[in-house]
């Protein structure tokens, strides 16, 4: 039930007096969205998109980016990080995608992703990372942690990702 009323955007305080248990409850149950792998299957020979974006975690000074890929035929979520917008970070989600044999992979004109990603499949246009940009707008609408303007935010990263992890894979 927890998890049913994290991902209707439900806040933790709020989930503890529907449930009537503790907030230490509560925040224990979402941590264990860590645990959650990705449902789907890495398809050779697909094309994804790529993006990040910003959020906050433990106040409105210290910056996070979350980055993840979605395939483009599936819409499905292939790979999530929490981190700063560093190379590592991105390197996460887009080693990922390497191991499948892409055809192609979309991103923003972001200059690490011509690092990370071979030349051959890597391009960079507006109007091709239409979904990810979509799906950036129903994640911050979905998870109020995620919004622009809020004073509702993660305390830890790990709380985030297991917050995204729950939203779109659990």
């Amino acid at each position: 039930m927890i998890i049913k009323l994290c991902k209707v955007n439900v806040g933790i305080r709020d989930i503890g007096k529907l449930l009537e248990i503790s907030v230490n409850s509560v925040i224990k149950k979402i941590k264990q969205g860590n645990n959650i792998k990705r449902n789907s299957i890495l398809l050779t020979n697909q094309t994804y998109e790529v993006d990040e974006m910003r959020t906050y975690v433990g106040n409105k000074k210290n910056t996070k980016w979350v980055v993840y890929a979605i395939n483009k035929k599936t819409k499905q979520v292939i790979d999530i990080a929490v981190g700063n917008r560093t190379k590592s970070t991105l390197k996460k989600v887009t080693d990922t995608l390497l191991l499948s044999s892409p055809k192609a992979i979309y991103s923003d004109g972001l200059n690490i992703y011509q690092h990370l990603i071979p030349a051959a499949i890597h391009k960079v246009q507006a109007h091709n990372i239409n979904y990810i940009e979509r799906m950036n707008l129903t994640l911050r609408t979905k998870l109020k942690r995620l919004n622009r303007k809020t004073i509702c935010y993660s305390k830890k990263s790990s709380m985030l990702l297991a917050a995204l992890k729950i939203l779109v894979w659990g």
